[in-house]
């Protein structure tokens, strides 16, 4: 399997990781331009589930009019609580578009409105998706760019970002890899994760907000979701992200934990988190000083954070 190490920075075509796949840190050494199809299932084209203006990011990163949001097709994990499963494992909504036709639909988007336009699980269609951007705004997409991630990213194509993406978004999922084997079925994501980080840090640096609308300019906003019995390493995460990266990273800190999926059930996951379960994690991000912390209700149901692709017009009528 080829296993990519340097390569030039900025958004020059001539990094090509499809053959063999080297798009994301599986390293599948398919040849997908050959018809050739690893994890993720999919070929060299670009493969989307669906795009529209969508509210329930981040504020600083959905404003009033809310974010431009592209839904790729499959993932290059398999998390037994996926509550986009449908798209990115059982893949019931597939549209192949060229850079031309993603070019179309963003600009369509800016002119409803949007904020942002939001790259949503890029990390195995990376070159494909940095392709079609490049055409984008040469047609004329002046939007700022959020690259909304599992963090299961290759370095080197994320590099193919650099001037691109306005916005890391990366979810850092786990702190320990026997726990990532388990419940995402990938065994190096701990070590892959924190270089990519580490990646989107050297790119964006960072929070940047405008003051005078609370909106995102740049920069670094993390994600993490807190699974029950602390199963998603949430200390070690949150000192990463504060001592190797800085505090003033963005952070949302996720309670919308929902046993869906194959984990209803399961003898660890198959519960919401309790209320102890998340205020141990506030604190902790407390006590690590970020600036810019965002909180949830857990009150709150949590399917209300859940779409329904089986609506291909309305998935996140909840919102």
């Amino acid at each position: 399997m080829a296993v990519l190490q340097e390569y030039p920075a900025g958004p020059g075509r001539m990094f090509d990781p499809l053959s063999p796949c080297a798009a994301c840190p599986r390293n599948c050494g398919v040849d997908r331009r050959g018809g050739g199809k690893g994890f993720c299932g999919l070929d060299h084209r670009l493969h989307l589930s669906y795009s529209g203006l969508h509210f329930g990011e981040e504020p600083c990163l959905t404003g009033k009019g809310g974010v431009a949001n592209f839904f790729f097709t499959s993932c290059n994990l398999a998390c037994l609580y996926c509550q986009n499963f449908q798209i990115s494992q059982d893949r019931i909504r597939d549209t192949v578009l060229s850079p031309e036709d993603f070019a179309r639909a963003a600009l369509e988007l800016e002119q409803a409105g949007a904020e942002f336009l939001g790259l949503v699980s890029p990390s195995h269609q990376a070159p494909q998706i940095a392709e079609a951007l490049v055409h984008a705004k040469k047609r004329g997409l002046s939007l700022p760019v959020v690259y909304n991630t599992n963090s299961y990213d290759a370095v080197a194509s994320l590099r193919l970002f650099e001037g691109l993406v306005d916005v890391y978004l990366p979810d850092l999922k786990y702190a320990d890899d026997g726990v990532a084997r388990q419940y995402s079925g990938v065994s190096d994501y701990v070590s892959r994760s924190r270089e990519a980080l580490l990646e989107m840090y050297r790119q964006v640096g960072d929070m940047e907000l405008n003051p005078e609308t609370g909106l995102a300019r740049r920069g670094l906003w993390a994600r993490h979701l807190v699974l029950p019995e602390g199963a998603a390493g949430t200390w070690e995460s949150l000192c990463f992200l504060a001592l190797e990266l800085s505090p003033r990273v963005g952070l949302s800190l996720m309670a919308q934990y929902n046993p869906l999926y194959r984990a209803a059930g399961h003898p660890a996951l198959g519960r919401r988190i309790t209320s102890r379960e998340y205020e141990e994690a506030l604190f902790m991000a407390r006590d690590l000083g970020f600036l810019h912390v965002l909180s949830q209700d857990l009150s709150d149901s949590p399917d209300v954070a859940v779409p329904d692709f089986n609506d291909p017009e309305k998935p996140f009528a909840r919102f």
